[in-house]
């Protein structure tokens, strides 16, 4: 018993083993958790953060940045509308049974699948195009839709997975994280400015260009599930946090902690520890930053992607013109990620950020007077400030949201933001539809 109370002692005063070095294989996870006094492995964590960040992503963003290639061959079937349409769908329904069973959900698994079904998804798309050597038609067509359904499912496992496993971490990597999502995007902009410049003069240019961009993003979808299988969970601040976790009650993280050498203590529970907040309770204390997450998604994809490719016009920029204005989106998206990292801009009253996402839905008649009368570089500058408002609002409410609770309570609540997240995100798809109606080109 003494050996024991002085193992505890010991871990309670250096969290990260001696030296710093990290809990050593066979440690068991103490009743409490002291706080580390020096935080090693942080920077690396967040490095290894954006990655994951960007490989939840990549495939999504690789869809909607060679729409003009799935525009040439299917011209009819409004591609960017109609993937983004049954992409949402299998997100936000998977989302939903997720953060409703969440508490029993090994979060390991949960994570692992994700990527694993982002890389056979991305390279059944390569696939098709590959097998059919680039042909249009509606069997096609319906082969590319099933594998954008299954980037729903992916995607419910692992954005919801991620951030509500890195809610009980540090502010830092949760904005690491979605700034890795849009690194996805502009990264993917970036190669897709790119590609088009180098094929664009030879012959099946276009589809060149986009067999070796889906071939790069499968290669970054594995990368991620070694990085998060093999290497994530074993950071000593990983560890840390995890460890925390357990000792608060929560049983997510047992997989992670047992890749990472750490027995989970299976000896009498703490009732007071246990306890939680129930989802319903959770909801209802930030139901205002959950509403937040719906509405700035709304406006975004109410705008983005679809009205870019079919509601612009036509201008000098040409063919490029929808490809620029989808980069300009993605790397202004991104930068407004990072944004909150300097202390005065970063938002963190309740109703200064209610105030301050309401009134981006002035850009709605911004966007329509624009496409109507205004120049391109009008078009560029709406664009430009519709990326850095969606980033930076939503790092804001998701590094403020999870302060104040216990680890499980922190997973839970990053687990349902994700869901209103999702949910604006469909909701703004849908909207989207009406820029065609109006315009009586449905």
């Amino acid at each position: 018993m003494a050996t024991e109370s002085l193992k505890v002692a010991f871990l309670e005063d250096h969290p990260f083993g001696e030296g710093g070095e990290g809990v050593t294989m066979g440690d068991v996870v103490p009743a409490d958790v002291s706080s580390p006094t020096r935080l090693e492995g942080k920077t690396m964590a967040i490095v290894y953060c954006w990655f994951l960040g960007l490989g939840s992503l990549i495939s999504w963003n690789s869809m909607l940045t060679i729409a003009d290639y799935y525009y040439a061959l299917f011209p009819d079937y409004h591609p960017s509308r109609v993937l983004t349409l049954v992409y949402q769908p299998f997100a936000l329904g998977t989302m939903a049974i997720l953060a409703y069973y969440e508490a029993k959900i090994d979060t390991r698994k949960r994570n692992i699948f994700g990527y694993i079904l982002f890389s056979a998804s991305t390279f059944g798309l390569l696939a098709i195009d590959l097998a059919t050597g680039g042909k249009g038609g509606i069997g096609n067509y319906i082969g590319i839709c099933a594998f954008v359904a299954a980037f729903g499912v992916a995607d419910a496992h692992v954005q919801g997975g991620m951030v509500g496993d890195l809610s009980f971490m540090c502010p830092e990597f949760i904005q690491s994280f979605f700034a890795g999502l849009a690194a996805s995007g502009a990264l993917t902009s970036g190669l897709r400015l790119i590609t088009k410049a180098a094929f664009d003069k030879t012959s099946h240019g276009l589809r060149k260009g986009v067999v070796l961009f889906l071939a790069i993003s499968t290669i970054l979808e594995v990368l991620c599930i070694f990085l998060y299988a093999f290497i994530f969970a074993k950071l000593p601040i990983v560890k840390y946090f995890r460890r925390k976790a357990a000792s608060e009650g929560s049983t997510t993280v047992a997989a992670d902690l047992a890749a990472a050498g750490i027995r989970t203590n299976d000896g009498p529970k703490d009732d007071a520890k246990q306890e939680r907040l129930s989802n319903k309770q959770l909801l209802k204390q930030n139901i205002d930053y959950a509403i937040d997450l719906y509405l700035i998604y709304v406006l975004t994809l109410s705008i983005f992607p679809g009205f870019l490719y079919e509601n612009t016009g036509t201008h000098k920029l040409g063919a490029w013109y929808a490809v620029v204005l989808v980069a300009m989106y993605n790397v202004w998206d991104l930068i407004g990620r990072y944004v909150p990292l300097i202390k005065c801009t970063k938002l963190e009253s309740r109703k200064g950020l209610m105030i301050a996402i309401l009134s981006r839905f002035a850009l709605i008649p911004a966007f329509y007077f624009t496409a109507k009368y205004g120049d391109q570089g009008y078009m560029i500058f709406l664009v430009s400030f519709l990326g850095l408002t969606n980033g930076h609002l939503t790092v804001c409410v998701l590094t403020a949201a999870p302060k104040g609770y216990k680890a499980p309570e922190q997973n839970a609540l990053g687990n349902l933001l994700v869901l209103f997240l999702l949910g604006g995100i469909f909701s703004g798809v849908a909207l989207d539809w009406l820029w065609i109606i109006g315009n009586g080109t449905f």
